[in-house]
């Protein structure tokens, strides 16, 4: 049997649940690893990682989004005894750290998501395996739009240059 590397407990009461693998799918789907049946709890809703000896939550771009100790984020290590909101459904994290040092900062970079996305008005397109954003390849720029041919004469007049207007009047009066 695998070594339990933590647990979920259930805010408010409920059977722990044991988390046994280093990567953990979190969704409503019977595949997943933790399954949760309730209907605002997506398909894949967030992926769970034990990384550098610490646990680290990261959001599949469900609807209704996660929190880590009331605060909505895309993903966050979490701490023991920090409580992760899957929907609105709470559960508070406990395993003993295994790493050396704190896990990094999660400074969030605040252009990694637009203002829509970070709403949950938006979502960004991901990988169906992954789970994970894809980035869109950024679009070739327009080119210039040539004018062959000026009949309208204002438009010739808009495109003529006034200095160039100065310098032939200077020309034909010396």
């Amino acid at each position: 049997m695998s070594e339990q590397l933590g647990q979920l407990d259930p805010v408010g009461g409920g059977d722990p649940i044991p988390l046994l693998k280093k990567e953990l799918q979190i969704g409503r789907r019977s595949h997943c690893d933790i399954t949760l049946r309730f209907p605002n709890v997506s398909s894949h809703h967030c992926l769970l990682t034990f990384k550098n000896g610490y646990w680290f939550v990261e959001d599949t771009n469900s609807r209704n989004g996660i929190k880590v100790n009331d605060v909505r984020c895309q993903q966050k290590y979490l701490l023991p005894g920090d409580t992760l909101s899957i929907a609105k459904h709470e559960y508070t994290i406990e395993y003993e750290p295994q790493g050396m040092e704190p896990p990094p900062d999660d400074e969030e970079d605040v252009m990694s998501m637009s203002l829509m996305e970070k709403a949950g008005l938006v979502s960004r397109k991901r990988d169906r395996e992954t789970g994970r954003p894809i980035t869109p390849k950024p679009k070739p720029p327009k080119p210039p739009k040539v004018i062959e041919t000026p009949d309208d004469e204002a438009l010739v007049w808009l495109l003529d240059d006034p200095e160039e207007e100065e310098q032939e009047q200077d020309e034909s009066t010396s």
